[in-house]
This record gives C-alpha cells, sequence and structure tokens, in this order.
C-alpha cells in the first residue's frame, strides 16, 4: 500500500505522508546500509523519508532515491524528503550552505522539509524557502513556549508548519499535541517505537516500550504486533509518525499500520501509559 494516500496538510499547502520512514542508524551500523534499506523502504510503499545531515548518510539515502526515481518506481514528486539543519551551522550565514551541502550529497534539487533545533536560525531557513532549496520549514524538539515565542515574531515570513519531538505511548506529548493542532502546526513524532539501546543518547535503564502489557495485550487482541499497534495510535491522534528499522521484515510490518484500527477503549488504555518518560536524554 502507498501511503501518499494517507497525507496530512501542511499549513503552507504541501501534504506530508503520515508514516515516514526514519534513516537514523547508530555508529555501529555501516552508513552505507541506508542505501538498500531505503530503496526497500521505497519498494515497499513508504513515500516520506526522514534522514539529516548529522546522520552521515545522505549520500547513501539519497542514492537509493534517485535510483527508485530511475527505474520508475515513483517519481520525485512522490517522495517526501526531510533533512535538518545540524548545530554546528547555527549562524545564519552558514544556513543554506549547510542545505545545499546536504543537497550535493543527496544529488537532489530540493528537499521538502528542512528542520531547525533553535529559532535562532529561522531568518536564514525563510530565505532557504524562497530560494526554491526547501518547499517547507518546521522546527525540532521545541516546546509551546519557544512555539509561541516564534509564533509571535514580528515580521515572521512562514510559520513552522511542523515540530518533530519524541513522541511515544510513555510520553505522548498531548498538551504540545493540543497546542499544536490550535496553531495549524502538524506534530511529527520520532521514538515512536521506544528507542535503540545503542544510541548514545538513549537512557538504558528505561523499560522496553515493545514490551509493555497494555501494548502487547491491544496487539494480540488485533493480531498485530506491540510496535504496529505504537504506530497505529499515533496515526489516530493525527501525529505523523516516523517508523525507524534497518530490519527488512520490520519495514514491510510496518506499512501494514493502515490494515486494522485502534478503538476508542484501546486509544484511552495507550493514553493511560502515559509518564512523561524521555528515552533521549540530550533534552533533559
Amino acid at each position: 500500500m502507498e501511503t501518499q494516500c494517507q497525507r496530512v496538510k501542511l499549513s503552507d499547502g504541501h501534504f506530508i505522508p503520515i508514516l515516514g520512514f526514519g534513516t537514523y542508524a547508530p555508529k555501529e551500523v555501516p552508513k552505507r546500509e541506508a542505501l538498500e534499506v531505503t530503496k526497500f523502504a521505497i519498494e515497499v510503499g513508504f513515500r516520506h523519508i526522514d534522514c539529516a545531515y548529522a546522520y552521515k548518510n545522505e549520500e547513501y539515502v539519497g542514492q537509493a532515491i534517485r535510483s527508485k526515481i530511475a527505474d520508475g518506481t515513483v517519481k520525485r514528486e512522490d517522495i517526501f524528503y526531510t533533512s535538518k539543519l545540524w548545530t554546528t551551522s547555527l549562524q545564519p550565514e552558514l544556513v543554506q550552505s549547510a542545505l545545499e551541502k546536504s543537497l550535493k550529497s543527496l544529488q537532489l534539487d530540493y528537499v521538502d522539509l528542512y528542520l531547525i533545533h533553535t529559532p535562532v536560525a529561522l531568518k536564514a531557513l525563510e530565505k532557504c524557502k524562497d530560494a526554491g532549496l526547501t518547499k517547507s520549514i518546521g522546527v525540532s524538539n521545541f516546546n509551546h513556549k519557544q512555539l509561541e515565542k516564534i509564533l509571535n515574531k514580528p515580521g515572521l515570513k512562514y510559520k513552522p508548519v511542523c515540530n518533530q519531538v519524541e513522541c511515544h505511548p510513555y510520553l505522548n506529548q498531548s498538551k504540545l499535541l493540543e497546542f499544536c493542532k490550535s496553531h495549524d502546526i502538524v506534530l511529527v513524532a520520532y521514538g515512536a517505537l521506544g528507542a535503540q539501546r545503542l544510541s548514545q543518547w538513549v537512557n538504558p535503564n528505561h523499560p522496553n516500550l515493545l514490551e509493555d502489557p497494555v501494548l502487547c495485550a491491544i496487539a494480540k487482541k488485533h493480531k498485530q504486533t506491540p510496535a504496529l499497534v505504537a504506530l497505529r495510535y499515533q496515526i489516530q491522534r493525527g501525529v505523523v509518525v516516523l517508523a525507524k528499522s534497518f530490519n527488512k521484515k520490520r519495514i514491510k510490518e510496518n506499512i501494514q499500520v493502515f490494515d486494522f484500527e485502534l478503538t476508542p477503549e484501546d486509544m484511552k488504555a495507550i493514553d493511560g501509559m502515559n509518564g512523561n518518560m524521555r528515552y533521549y536524554e540530550f533534552l533533559s
């Protein structure tokens, strides 16, 4: 099933597929592996690819996208590609060249969405949009006060279309989601399946989300995996969700998130799992 039929309209008129493929991998994983798995993700139906300069694999992700365009699987406009500005390029004069560096690695003419982690670079980001280097601009890891500050900024030309944050049943971000919806900002969830323990930023003492008895019971009831239930939960809340895996079996499984629906009771039970617990501690 192609996910572009399940898309969310952004405030600037563009559309983002509600299910995305995350390409971050821990440093133990060879960067080149991103080529095969991204090609495979596109083959099984993913149309939203989330990457970043800091992942150091944009060259391979770009190669995968271009090879799937070349063989007729997709057109460039079918793919929604997200990249992010890294913290070493926050000075306004470095922003455009950082994006151009990503585009050079990707060998693409534009990205669909470019994200920043701090408001410092916003003006420069607006210029990147005007130059046609990115279709949309957004933010990542902003709380509602930081968003409010940006939205009230005098002379704001383009408001961010989305806010990408850690979001899963243990940290459901319900207040932030409500705030974003009220301002026509789409919430994008990373870490939606918990987190890979190999990551340098993850607290290894936190419980494994996909082993949670509530999630497992709902999964059993629907004859689905706990991972699919966690992804479906976000989709039914109107949250764009990133599914990150370098395992082909799981990549293929994740696309089946559109094949079932959770009941209001299921949604309520998963809401009850919230404990405001972060896996990614670079934000603590």
